[in-house]
């Protein structure tokens, strides 16, 4: 029996000491709350970090754009001196290879509206031009893409939004073109009368503005895209820190990323931004990092270039009834009804197949060095060509 009483002592010990810990072992609360506190600060630290960094990395990034157009804007300005247009095929031309010189679009159209205005293009012409400029604004996309990969990101990753800008707004613009053409040309529509005082701004240009001049007024013109090339490098330093590596960007945001994902909602969301910039080289520009990082995928990236591709006319609208009046209003409203008719079509219709064509193409492009350098040869000789079509 005794041997029995001293296991039944030893467990009662045993099960003592479980259940009843030492004041060294028990936790403190002050501690476990402690902890919580310099954890959820730091949890804070790091997401003001990361928006302020956010929010440099853009400002940097529209500053380095800026300074790109206006140093592109240098020699582009002597290419429209010696440069002829006499047919709307020329025109076509013109504004396309002006949008490559430019890096941008929106200056192009306001020289076609200038041109309409003064009675050196009519009004097919000036249509032509402006298509032309849409056609051509998407190269600064590939360029910003390029930039990107000399950081040490991969060809196919960096530059393959440039190539889908390209590849989607030439399917969109092209028809759109030959549908406001028609429109023009039998007189189907007439002039539509509007009034405006004053351009449109946004708030990034009442910010960057500024800053360009003060930069401008320092340099010379032909230093301005050396300066903002390293500018834009260092813009993507920021927006690196800014935004984290999301691999399947689309799962970690759970249902509100898959709402975001739908075509519907990229489309409006890339009008809407565009519409806030009046700049679709930002808001396409953007997505270069974006993609790279794996926030977006490149096949939700299509319908919001469609939708930027829409609203980056609210500037030229605007422009043209301060240069030209209601008649290059008119022209204006035109391209940019044919080009939201054709969008919606292909959005409503037949947007797989669409997105398919348009994906199926860019990877067969992007991935072989060759097939890229081509596809860059054909995007500046067709305009080229254009230019010496008489029609």
């Amino acid at each position: 029996m005794e041997p029995s009483s001293d296991k039944q002592s030893t467990s009662s010990a045993i099960t003592a000491v479980v259940e009843v810990p030492t004041d060294e072992a028990r936790p403190s609360v002050g501690t476990a709350h402690g902890t919580t506190s310099v954890r959820s600060s730091r949890t804070w630290w790091a997401i003001s970090q990361r928006c302020g960094f956010a929010l440099f990395g853009l400002l940097t990034f529209v500053l380095a754009l800026e300074l790109l157009k206006r140093g592109a804007a240098g020699y582009g300005r002597i290419v429209v001196n010696w440069l002829d247009v006499s047919t709307p095929a020329s025109a076509l031309g013109f504004g396309w290879l002006l949008a490559f010189l430019f890096l941008s679009g929106s200056p192009v159209a306001a020289i076609a509206v200038s041109f309409f205005a003064s009675g050196t293009i009519n009004s097919l012409q000036t249509l032509a031009m402006i298509t032309g400029s849409r056609l051509g604004a998407s190269f600064i996309v590939l360029f910003v893409g390029f930039i990107y990969h000399l950081r040490g990101h991969r060809r196919a990753a960096s530059v393959s939004i440039g190539v889908l800008s390209l590849l989607t707004t030439a399917s969109i613009y092209l028809p759109a073109f030959g549908l406001g053409y028609w429109l023009l040309d039998a007189h189907l529509v007439g002039i539509v009368t509007a009034s405006a005082d004053s351009p449109l701004y946004s708030l990034f240009d009442l910010v960057i503005d500024p800053i360009v001049a003060i930069v401008v007024s320092i340099l010379p013109e032909w230093s301005l895209l050396v300066v903002g090339a390293l500018v834009l490098l260092g813009a993507f330093s920021l927006l690196d820190r800014a935004i984290p590596e999301v691999p399947g960007g689309q799962e970690i945001f759970g249902k509100a990323g898959q709402l975001l994902y739908r075509p519907w909602v990229m489309f409006l969301f890339g009008a809407g931004i565009t519409s806030f910039t009046l700049s679709v080289s930002v808001s396409l520009s953007m997505l270069v990092p974006l993609t790279v990082r794996g926030i977006i995928r490149r096949e939700n990236a299509l319908p919001y270039i469609m939708g930027a591709n829409i609203t980056t006319f609210i500037d030229t609208l605007v422009a043209a009834l301060i240069v030209g009046g209601s008649a290059a209003f008119t022209i204006v409203l035109v391209e940019m009804l044919s080009v939201t008719f054709f969008s919606l079509l292909a959005l409503l219709f037949c947007y797989r197949w669409f997105a398919r064509v348009i994906l199926r193409l860019e990877t067969t492009i992007v991935h072989s060095l060759p097939r890229l350098a081509g596809f860059l040869g054909i995007m500046v000789i067709v305009p080229l060509v254009l230019l010496f079509v008489k029609w």
